[in-house]
């Protein structure tokens, strides 16, 4: 989707959240002015005091509806079913009968406790990108029933919750954020069943890049960043760990169950995968690669042979191969099926019967040339600037740096004593290696 479409989409999809119109707005009641507040009868007497809110929070509702309260009566904390709320006021509830089945509660699928598991916990504001923690939440009536459609993560309505009472149920709406801008994690902190279903705000997440999931875990607590992942698919979820700073992602493997961890490292780049391992303990390395596949575990393992600050400790493996029997249109074919993997690969590398190097051709000439063209009429072409610039695997990465440089190229091949290509090593990996100091330099943010 270009930017413009997607821009398009995003001002679409903001103007039917429903904190955008006026009507919501004026009406929003703060939960935390309605926790400790009264529930009334129909004739204003006092039936109980509001302990929590209960809502469906993950179902197929945008904005999920409220679907009992838990009342103190007395000593005994008990719910109340959404059937016999009648209307929710700043700080108080006046319910719609006289005749209130009370009974104990038992959380039901999808269902959390909002002041219990929302309330100052952690969630992803999915619009800016970034993690916070509720300070308040906000209700509203929206059609037939009450719904949650708001959160206010500012300091100034955390500081208004230590005040007056009458304060507390005051809501600033210029600060809420819609619901469906919103992912919390609450079920994680509960005790209440895993049977949730992925919100729309859950899936919002599906849209951020991987440099922006990225900070996102590394701004996590450990509970949250795991349910996050389980949220994401494999592949999203790789990528967001390829963008990760290295000790935070050594500390979210081990934080993960082995299974998981070893399918999280499996779905990375074999080279990103590699510096993973490297920083875990020989114990932990072999307990994820004792989970992984036979094949993606025995390349990571050849891969794990090459010393660290070499071109074949920090090179990938994924290449693109051709002959000279080939046409333009069969290459291009053989890059449609690696799509997901197009921040790996800027060449084509030619190899002979023998498996060879021969010629390494930029994805520039493959782009420009005609689908009938044969491969070895490239070949050709490029056998006039001389052969290919390449590196052995134990090259040290500073002068395989300087050879880079020297070539203007992007990347460099990586091939044996008998010049068969091993890798590719890419300027990105270069300075994510070379200048640790400053993070991690990747150029696939850009390229994304």
């Amino acid at each position: 989707m270009s930017t413009t479409a997607r821009l398009r989409d995003r001002r679409v999809h903001l103007e039917r959240r429903a904190t955008a119109t006026k009507a919501v707005r004026t009406s929003l009641v703060s939960l935390a002015g309605l926790i400790g507040g009264p529930a009334t009868n129909q004739a204003g007497e006092e039936v109980g005091r509001v302990v929590d809110v209960v809502a469906r929070l993950y179902g197929p509702d945008a904005y999920p509806p409220v679907t009992g309260l838990i009342l103190r009566i007395g000593r005994r904390h008990t719910f109340l079913a959404s059937d016999a709320i009648g209307k929710v006021h700043a700080g108080h509830v006046r319910l719609s009968t006289a005749r209130v089945d009370l009974r104990d509660f038992a959380r039901r699928p999808g269902e959390a406790l909002l002041a219990k598991d929302v309330l100052d916990h952690q969630l992803v504001d999915v619009d800016g990108v970034q993690v916070t923690r509720a300070a308040d939440l906000y209700l509203a009536p929206l059609v037939d029933r009450v719904v949650l459609v708001g959160v206010d993560v500012s300091l100034p309505t955390l500081l208004r919750r230590l005040g007056p009472r009458r304060w507390q149920a005051r809501p600033t709406p210029e600060r809420v954020l819609d619901w469906q801008a919103v992912a919390p994690f609450a079920e994680q902190a509960t005790e209440g069943p895993p049977e949730v279903r992925l919100r729309a705000s859950r899936a919002a997440l599906h849209r951020l890049r991987p440099a922006d999931l990225a900070d996102i875990l590394e701004d996590l607590g450990r509970a949250e960043r795991q349910q996050l992942l389980g949220w994401l698919e494999p592949e999203q979820a790789a990528d967001a760990l390829e963008e990760m700073e290295p000790h935070e992602l050594e500390n979210l493997l081990r934080e993960a169950q082995p299974e998981h961890a070893a399918r999280l490292v499996d779905e990375m780049e074999p080279d990103e995968a590699t510096d993973a391992l490297r920083d875990l303990t020989p114990e932990e390395r072999e307990a994820l690669l004792t989970r992984m596949p036979t094949g993606e575990a025995a390349e990571l393992r050849r891969l794990l042979t090459h010393r660290e600050g070499t071109a074949g400790g920090a090179m990938t493996t994924l290449l693109i191969t051709a002959h000279q029997d080939q046409t333009v249109a069969q290459v291009r074919a053989q890059l449609a099926e690696q799509a997901e993997h197009r921040t790996e690969i800027d060449a084509v590398t030619v190899v002979d019967d023998q498996g060879r190097l021969m010629c390494d051709i930029a994805l520039f000439d493959v782009a420009v040339a005609e689908d009938t063209t044969p491969v070895a009429d490239l070949v050709a072409w490029r056998a006039q600037f001389g052969p290919p610039d390449t590196i052995r695997p134990d090259t040290p990465l500073n002068e395989a740096a300087d050879q880079l440089v020297a070539a203007r190229a992007s990347s460099l091949l990586v091939v044996d004593d008998t010049g068969r290509p091993l890798g590719r090593i890419l300027a990105d990996d270069l300075l994510d290696a070379l200048l640790p100091e400053r993070g991690r330099l990747h150029f696939r943010r850009f390229l994304q």
